[in-house]
């Protein structure tokens, strides 16, 4: 009692540590017999926290019974497992022992030997394998069961490494003995089929996500087994299988294309892939039919080496034209291309008048951005004082520990400045402002500073508030333009809707420029200029022509937005206009287009196609009919029989070569197999399979990129929880 006096009272904190300590141990010695690497009571004893129902602090930790939900004493799991399982105590235990016992093996009863010496001296030091072998009255072999293994008492001559054969063993036992009895479901030969055929369409729509060697992964395989599926072979998925179902979606997709009146090719994947530096110089080109119902259809793919030149592309563009309506060229009334715009699509325009052409409008609005950076100081600048920077917390291990630390602190997560695309630097400076502000104001890296001329010249930029203005303004303006570019990107807008983006922009950068008081004069140079390049008159046509973008007048009269145009941009309409019908028809095309300019389209019929419906995915009001434009044209408008045969060719055009994606892996594996035929071959089906369901769905994400979201979504939530943990209210 005096030596119980003079020890110390444990403070709650410290008693809520061990209760804490001892749960947690507890669990992972469960865990790892569950693996098969303990003692086999613990599948059916599970530990648990008992609270203190006053302060609501765990206060012990006990054992509870899986089977019938008693609860023990954690102090001795071993005895407890004695007592209460083996000794008949548990109720439910009582059918799974009997099991077991009854497919023992025939030395199962031979008689256990006797009690050691030691055990009746003292039982406290006895050892395991003493204890194991001495003191149980009942054979191990004949506890063994398939539901009891493993069992840390068993010994056996392989050691632990034979408990697995052993539990196969009693399990073929078992099956002999009931050999009517099954494991698991049992499936008709239809189910099985049907459940193949859509296994074998995810695998091939994932398009590389799932590897076909994973088919015959063991893990897969036991949970075909579990549910009552046969193993797979990884051959048939790349054999008969995978042609059966290119051939089904080529024949969807051919009859889709014979349907249509005319179509638009899309290609993309020319320009260099941003993966580049892992795939080197491989790159993986699509050719799409864009039609006038507004569906696309996959047509092919193939492999590209290195930079192609324009007539290589302008080859490979007609080649595959021609494949879809043979010597009937004028079926095909435009191309969008993401690169070439400039030389293979002009001179396909050239030699086919009556043709459209246009460059996509999301490069255009990507490759503003290179020219922002290339042009505009203030860009030249914030780019030149993030890298020196990220330069100088990345390398000098000193600074780049004080700058994890106080990321660890202050945002609940540690990593370094990105270099690379200057939109990434700026974005993680901006978001680790308040961190690298605490490095330069600690006392150690101010000695760092006054040796280091980098050191000074960045902790004078970081102590500055022209810095931090400029780096704002020019983060926000890429910022701009990269949303409306992935707008672009994800809407996939139609020739008409060109002029106003462009008008959209110049509108927004206005607002940046008056926002950030930075002169307009710069960004209007650099924007005019890009717009130059990518602009292609059946921008303007387009825009006048589709009834969506009827004006109401003062009358009360739906008219065209002549206003809206330049006087060159007008007459870049008349021009397009009589290009692309006969010579006989100019004249009636031009009469006909003054008509629409004065005249324009009933209000009511102008209010059903201009009609707008929430879209329940993004929110935001879009066409409720987007086909209506050009049927208004077909059905209603049908005394302008030569400006209708324009209209409804222009109308439909994408002005974006966006579409299906392949996934990075894919990339890989094609990269790695595209010197063999047959690689190739399979490589192309695949793609078609997977681009052909994409497109019928109308689903242009990419599988990695949304488990980039998610689990960025997840970090997210996890750094705000670690961040109000550590600063309560």
């Amino acid at each position: 009692m005096a030596a119980n006096n003079l020890e110390p009272l444990q403070s709650a904190e410290e008693l809520t540590a061990k209760v804490h300590k001892r749960y947690e141990g507890l669990l992972m010695v469960r865990t790892k017999a569950i693996k098969g690497k303990g003692a086999w009571y613990w599948a059916h004893l599970e530990p648990m926290l008992v609270h203190n129902s006053d302060s609501n602090l765990p206060k012990a930790v006990k054992l509870k019974c899986s089977l019938c939900d008693a609860v023990f004493s954690a102090s001795n799991p071993s005895r407890t497992a004695s007592e209460h399982l083996k000794r008949g105590t548990c109720p439910n235990f009582t059918s799974v022992q009997n099991t077991s016992q009854s497919i023992s093996p025939p030395y199962a009863a031979l008689p256990a030997s006797s009690s050691s010496p030691q055990q009746h001296h003292n039982r406290k030091r006895t050892s395991p394998t003493t204890a194991c072998g001495g003191a149980s009255h009942v054979s191990p072999l004949a506890m063994v069961g398939p539901s009891l293994l493993p069992q840390q008492h068993l010994m056996l001559s392989g050691g632990k490494e034979d408990l697995g054969a052993l539990a196969m063993f009693e399990d073929s036992v078992k099956r002999l003995k009931s050999p009517k009895s099954s494991p698991g479901p049992v499936l008709s030969k239809t189910q099985i089929d049907s459940a193949l055929d859509y296994l074998a369409e995810w695998v091939y729509e994932s398009c590389g996500s799932v590897s076909l060697s994973s088919l015959e992964h063991p893990k897969f395989r036991l949970f075909l087994n579990q549910v009552g599926m046969p193993a797979i072979d990884r051959r048939d998925f790349a054999g008969g299988r995978l042609d059966a179902k290119f051939e089904e979606a080529k024949f969807e997709s051919e009859a889709r294309i014979r349907d249509a009146m005319f179509f638009q090719m899309s290609s993309n994947g020319w320009k260099k892939s941003k993966n580049f530096d892992v795939l080197g110089e491989e790159n993986v080109v699509n050719l799409t039919v864009n039609l006038p119902n507004g569906t696309s259809v996959f047509r092919r793919a193939f492999f590209t080496a290195g930079s192609v030149s324009p007539n290589y592309v302008e080859e490979i563009i007609m080649e595959t034209i021609t494949g879809i309506c043979g010597n009937h060229l004028r079926q095909c009334v435009g191309i969008v291309s993401d690169k070439f715009s400039s030389d293979a699509l002009r001179n396909l325009e050239n030699r086919n008048h009556w043709m459209v052409n246009i460059s996509c409008q999301f490069q255009g609005f990507t490759s503003l951005i290179k020219d922002f950076n290339k042009e505009l100081l203030l860009l030249k600048n914030v780019t030149e004082n993030c890298f020196k920077i990220s330069k100088f917390f990345n390398n000098n291990s000193q600074v780049r520990n004080g700058f994890l630390q106080y990321q660890s602190k202050e945002y609940g997560q540690e990593r370094l400045i990105r270099v690379g695309p200057n939109f990434a630097t700026m974005e993680d400076i901006l978001n680790y402002a308040q961190a690298i502000q605490l490095v330069l104001l600690d006392e150690s890296i101010k000695v760092v500073s006054m040796e280091d001329p980098l050191a000074r010249e960045v902790a004078e930029m970081v102590r500055g508030v022209g810095f931090w203005n400029e780096l704002e303004a020019a983060h926000s303006l890429i910022k701009l333009v990269k949303t409306m570019a992935q707008e672009i990107e994800t809407e996939r807008p139609l020739v008409g809707r060109c002029l106003p983006l462009w008008e959209e922009l110049r509108a927004k950068v206005k607002d940046w420029c008056s926002k950030y008081q930075i002169p307009e004069m710069p960004l209007d140079k650099v924007i005019e200029k890009r717009f130059k390049k990518n602009y292609h008159p059946a921008w303007a046509a387009a825009y006048i022509l589709d009834p969506f973008y009827l004006i109401r007048d003062t009358s009360g009269k739906y008219l065209p937005p002549f206003k809206k145009l330049s006087i060159e941009q007008e007459k870049d309409v008349d021009r397009l206009i009589t290009r692309l019908v006969s010579r006989e028809e100019a004249h009636i095309a031009l009469m006909e287009l003054m008509k629409w300019r004065t005249e324009g389209l009933d209000p009511v019929y102008a209010q059903a196609v201009q009609l707008k419906q929430r879209d329940p995915v993004s929110g935001k009001m879009k066409i409720a009919n987007p086909q209506s434009s050009r049927l208004v044209w077909e059905t209603y408008l049908t005394e302008f029989k030569s400006l209708a045969k324009v209209a409804v060719r222009l109308i439909f055009l994408h002005a974006t070569s966006c579409g299906f994606k392949c996934n990075l892996s894919f990339l890989r594996w094609v990269c790695g197999h595209n010197h063999s035929r047959v690689g190739t071959e399979r490589a192309q089906k695949m793609i078609f399979i997977a681009a052909h369901a994409k497109l019928e769905k109308r689903d242009f994400s990419n599988d990695e990129e949304k488990d980039a979201e998610l689990f960025a979504s997840e970090n997210e939530s996890f750094h705000r929880d670690i961040i109000e943990l550590e600063r309560p209210p």
